[in-house]
């Protein structure tokens, strides 16, 4: 059996198989992607919270969720490639997985970064054509889209007391600043928002996940930003890289 050398997005060398044959994916959006890549045969194993594709979901073996994986369920279906990620899952499982097969990490905090995650897959893959027809997609979906926030100031939350909201160095800031809407936070990452008073957005997004805003959440953020549209977001489009920001 042939090897190759690749580099995951933490910049490790991982070795694997020319084309793996048994992948285990920990990250619902990639594997969405992974499924773009017509890899249904090759995928053996993925996470409760892996929603796409459908059939996917029904009919594959789940080996825990994003941040507590069954590492033994991992051990006995053999797999000669896990496709992990920086920010969904634990150092822990992660060095744990390592014992079991070669690991290939993600870390995706920009389209930019997206886009090396689709190049690189299909590297792996073999599926270079598809990888790079999907990337000329998603580019003409931003270019299409890219005045859609107008300038317009935003506050991005993504959990509900404490307030969390999105902030720089993220996919999110990336993708809403990509269609045109300019983050009124300027630390990096996920921070607690405590000083509320000293912010004035255009707009306030509550997103569905991973905290479900609905309905009830409008009337609260309303009184505590009476200037601001409230919007409730869809967060498959704004967080979930690849293939799913073409079908939202």
């Amino acid at each position: 059996m042939s090897i190759k050398t690749y580099k995951d997005q933490l910049g490790r060398e991982v070795v694997l198989p020319e084309i793996p044959k048994r992948i285990i994916c920990l990250v619902p959006s990639i594997t969405e992607l992974v499924s773009y890549f017509e890899m249904n045969d090759e995928v053996v194993g993925i996470t409760k919270f892996c929603i796409y594709p459908s059939s996917w979901f029904q009919s594959k073996e789940r080996v825990g969720g994003t941040k507590n994986i069954d590492i033994e369920k991992v051990k006995s279906l053999q797999p000669d490639l896990i496709i992990g990620n920086k920010e969904e899952n634990t150092r822990e499982d992660i060095e744990a997985l390592m014992d079991i097969a070669p690991v290939w990490m993600s870390d995706v905090n920009s389209i930019e970064d997206s886009y090396d995650l689709i190049s690189s897959l299909a590297e792996i893959f073999n599926k270079v054509d598809k990888g790079q027809k999907l990337i000329e997609d998603l580019k003409n979906y931003f270019l299409t889209n890219a005045s859609e926030g107008a300038g317009k100031s935003v506050l991005y939350f993504i959990w509900h007391a404490p307030g969390f909201v999105v902030g720089k160095n993220t996919y999110i800031d990336s993708y809403m600043s990509a269609i045109g809407y300019q983050n009124c936070v300027t630390m990096d990452r996920y921070p607690e928002i405590n000083a509320l008073e000293s912010l004035n957005p255009d707009v306030v997004f509550l997103s569905s996940e991973p905290f479900p805003f609905n309905d009830s959440h409008v009337a609260f953020y309303k009184d505590l930003f009476p200037n601001a549209e409230i919007i409730l977001v869809d967060g498959e489009r704004f967080s979930w890289y690849g293939i799913r920001t073409l079908l939202c």
